[in-house]
Order: C-alpha cells, then structure tokens, then sequence
C-alpha cells in the first residue's frame, strides 16, 4: 500500500526534488506551492502525511501546522515542519518532527519511517 504525502514548499526547484526523492522512496505525492493551497488539498484530499516548508507566502508552515491541529479529522496527521532556522517557540505548533534544510535524503527518511512506523501503532 502506497503512503500519500502532502508536500508544501515554495521554491518549485526544492518542491520537485523533494517530490522525486519521495517517489522514489515508494511515496505518492501530492504538493502544493504555499500553505494556502495546502489547506485546501487537506480539505479535499487523502493523504497519510504532512511535509511542510515554515517561512512561505500566503500561509506559512506554522499556521498550516496550527491549522492541521485544531481540525478534528486531520489532527493526528504526522507533519514535519522544514525550516532554514531555528524552531519557533511557539508551544500551539506541534509537528512531529523538525528537520533543517537542506535535508538530507537519508535523514528524510529516517523521519518518515519512524513517523509511519508509529502511526501505524495508533
């Protein structure tokens, strides 16, 4: 069975790289280019995990983050959060992991198999 994850990343060069490195880890993708699509995919479609930039236009990572949290049905999605500084202090955004940027593919995928591997427990 193929995991779905939402992809959100402004820069399109970074969001197509990321998108093949997770294709051809076995995941289908769906991507969006700030947060603002990315709340409506989430409203519409199904997926198993969330992989967001933090600083985008529109809405950014930590509001789509927010937004995700507080929604009773996407609320237990596994989001990592990926940011080029330092994690945000603020305690109501709670992914499950913080990477930095540039990811590493190998440190990507750790994340992800230790994020499935737990919400396969659930």
């Amino acid at each position: 069975m193929s995991r779905t994850i939402l992809l959100v990343e402004d820069d399109r060069a970074v969001r197509r790289y990321m998108e093949i490195l997770l294709q051809r880890a076995g995941f289908s993708v769906v991507a969006a280019a700030d947060g603002l699509e990315a709340m409506k995919l989430a409203l519409s479609t199904k997926f198993d995990l969330v992989i967001t930039d933090a600083i985008m236009p529109q809405l950014n990572g930590y509001e789509l983050c927010r937004f995700l949290r507080r929604h009773p049905h996407l609320a237990r999605v596994p989001i990592v959060l990926l940011s080029g500084a330092e994690r945000n202090g603020d305690e109501s955004i709670k992914p499950d992991a913080y990477l930095t940027k540039p990811v590493q593919p190998e440190q990507l995928s750790a994340c992800l198999a230790k994020l499935i591997e737990g919400a396969s427990d659930v």
